[in-house]
Order: structure tokens, then C-alpha cells, then sequence
């Protein structure tokens, strides 16, 4: 379509469903803990918050509903290109700022890192991939994740994925071949948790392809609660929702645990997006579901090179308990600060920017 013009009605996102925002957040929070915690309890059946990394598959379900509900009926006078202009545009900017602060923290880390084991070509590499969200899994100091400046990104990669196929197919197709791709897609991740014993692959070299198993099944699981309007009207509210999310994170491990983390993300997860889509919010409480939602996606992308930072001091002094309740706690109080702060004066701004010269047709 010829983008000069560009109906800018066509640009301006739908009502959010408030409490799936705020849900956003909760799950967003949780990571920052339990990647606090996994370098503290490398044995994740000692880690209070042991299951933190499925908020993750909760991610990739809110995903799919939430394309399905932006996008679906107006996908068609936006068109391809346009779709991938505004998902680049709502999602690249911290991309790029998490690389940059993941490459300071790699260079500058006060409690050690070893970046006098790569030369310039080799960490310029590592940058260019990374802003680039090409998977480049090269630090075996770092398990080799796909992004070592920036661990969570391989999330962000899949999302991408997703996003390409959903514009390309996704969006054409009916119902029933939806449900149809959705039980194969569950087969594939029943196969995963039962092979690794878990289902928190994805992230790095030697478990990249249970990543495309994660996306495929919730992603799909969360348009299918979009496109069926598998919406449950309900007085939960969002204190009720967010204890109900927390649940799975928080539960411990069993002996049969692949398989009830499987039943979390096949059936779980999808219930709560429709519990949550049907849910009232109290006005009390709206300012903190938006808060929470605007405030979550930056959260997942800056805290990882304060998780590396804080590996190299555990791995120096080894704290005790007592300090190191009162780093986490401080260092998860001060991610939130600081990506408000990334949020309001960077991501935010970044964003109007490119969309009025989207506009302009530049």
C-alpha cells in the first residue's frame, strides 16, 4: 500500500485489557527474581521461585491473544509491511538499548567478567548479532546463550518469528486448521518436557529448538482464546489473577515435574488469559495495572547485565543469606527504577519518534 497514505487510524492500538497488562508485569518481576535466584540455586528445586522461567510461556500466550486482538480485523487494510513496521517499532528500540547496556556490563563488570578473552572483533560480533537479534551463541563462560550481551532476547527472537509467521499465515487461516496446528504444537512441547525433564530451554546453543516448541504452541493457544472468544466473565479481579499466576512459579518440584509444567503451559496458562480478558478491575487498582503493564517489557529487557554483574560478585564473595536477601531485594527494587526511567526517556520517546516519521511517510 502506498504509505503516504497511511490512514493513521490504522496506527493507534486498541483499548488493553488492564489486567492482562498488569499480569504483564507480575510475570516480568518474577523473572528478575528468578534470574536473582538461579545463580544463588543452580539446583532449581531449592529456588523458592524454582518455575519462574515459565512466565516466559505465559509471555508467549498473552502474545498470540493480544496480536490476534490488535490486529486480526484490520490486518487487512494494513497490510504486511505495515504490521512489520509497528511491531519493529514497538519492540526493537529496547532490543538495541538492552545490547548496548549488556555490552557495557560485559566491559566495565566491577566484580570481574573476562573481556580480555575476546578481542575487539569478536565483541563487536557479539554486539552486531545481538542489536541484530541473530542468535550467536559464542560465550561458553555464559552456557552459551544465543544472545550473551543480552540473555532474554532469545525470547524476543522467537516473538519475532512468531510475528512473521502470524502476518504471512497466522492471520489468513481458519479456526479449525488453528486448533489443528495448536494440538501438533502441543504434541511437540509434551515431547520437549519429557526429552530435557523441563521445559526452560530455548535460551541457549544446545537447547534452541525447545524455544520454537515454547512460542508455537502458546503463542497459538493465545489466539485461539482470541479468535474463539474464549473470554470468562469473572469477579477475580487482578489481586485474585496475580495470585493465581504466581502459583505455577512458585510451586515446588515433583517427581513427575516435566509433566506438570507441561499442563501448566498446555492448559494453565490459556485459562488465566481468559480469566484475565473477562476479569473487572477495581479503579483502585487501574493505575497499577497500567503501571505494571507499561513498565514490564522494559523490566525484561534491561535486567539482564545487572544479573550478570551481580553472578561475578556472588562468584567473589560468596554472602551469606542475610545480604544477599538484601541485594536481591535492592537490586529488583532498582531494575524497576531504572527502567521507568529507560521507559520514559528513552524507549517512549524513541517510539513517537519513528511513528511520526512513519506517518510523514519517510
Amino acid at each position: 500500500m502506498n504509505v503516504n497514505k497511511l490512514n493513521p487510524d490504522l496506527l493507534r492500538t486498541k483499548q488493553h485489557f488492564e489486567i492482562l497488562d498488569g499480569l504483564r508485569g507480575i510475570a516480568a518481576l518474577t523473572v528478575v527474581v528468578f534470574h536473582f535466584m538461579e545463580v544463588v540455586y543452580t539446583d532449581y528445586s531449592k529456588n523458592f521461585v524454582g518455575h519462574g522461567f515459565l512466565a516466559v510461556d505465559f509471555f508467549f500466550c498473552l502474545s498470540g491473544f493480544v496480536i490476534g486482538y490488535a490486529y486480526d480485523n484490520r490486518f487487512g487494510k494494513m497490510g504486511v509491511m505495515e504490521f512489520f513496521k509497528s511491531r519493529i517499532i514497538r519492540l526493537h528500540p529496547l532490543v538495541i538499548f538492552g545490547s548496548v547496556l549488556g555490552l557495557l556490563g560485559f566491559l566495565f563488570d566491577p566484580f570481574g567478567g573476562h573481556p580480555e578473552l575476546y578481542g575487539f572483533g569478536k565483541i563487536a560480533l557479539f554486539f552486531l548479532t545481538s542489536i541484530l537479534l541473530i542468535p550467536f551463541p559464542g560465550m561458553p563462560e555464559r552456557w552459551f546463550n544465543l544472545f550473551s550481551f543480552n540473555a532474554p532476547a532469545w525470547s524476543l527472537f522467537w516473538e519475532y518469528v512468531a510475528n512473521i509467521l502470524y502476518a504471512l499465515i497466522l492471520v489468513k487461516i481458519s479456526r479449525r486448521y488453528l486448533l489443528i496446528l495448536a494440538l501438533l504444537a502441543a504434541a511437540g512441547i509434551g515431547v520437549v518436557g519429557y526429552h530435557a525433564g523441563n521445559l526452560m530451554g530455548g535460551w541457549g546453543k544446545d537447547n534452541f529448538w525447545d524455544g520454537c516448541a515454547r512460542i508455537s504452541y502458546s503463542f497459538l493457544a493465545g489466539l485461539l482464546v482470541f479468535r474463539f472468544n474464549w473470554i470468562i466473565k469473572n469477579r477475580l479481579g487482578f489481586i485474585g489473577l496475580s495470585a493465581l499466576l504466581m502459583l505455577p512459579f512458585l510451586m515446588p518440584h515433583f517427581q513427575w515435574n516435566w509433566l506438570i509444567e507441561v499442563i501448566v503451559v498446555l492448559f494453565y496458562f490459556p485459562l488465566l488469559i481468559a480469566l484475565g480478558a473477562g476479569a473487572t478491575l477495581t479503579s483502585g487498582l487501574k493505575k497499577l495495572c497500567v503501571f505494571s503493564g507499561k513498565i514490564s517489557y522494559p523490566l525484561y529487557m534491561t535486567h539482564y547485565a545487572a544479573i550478570w554483574i551481580f553472578a561475578s560478585y556472588f562468584a567473589a564473595y560468596k554472602p551469606g543469606t542475610m545480604q544477599l536477601v538484601l541485594v536481591i531485594t535492592t537490586g529488583t527494587l532498582l531494575l524497576v527504577g531504572f527502567s521507568y526511567l529507560v521507559m520514559v526517556f528513552y524507549d517512549i520517546p524513541v517510539r513517537k519518534y519513528l511513528n511520526a516519521r512513519r506517518k510523514m511517510g519517510n
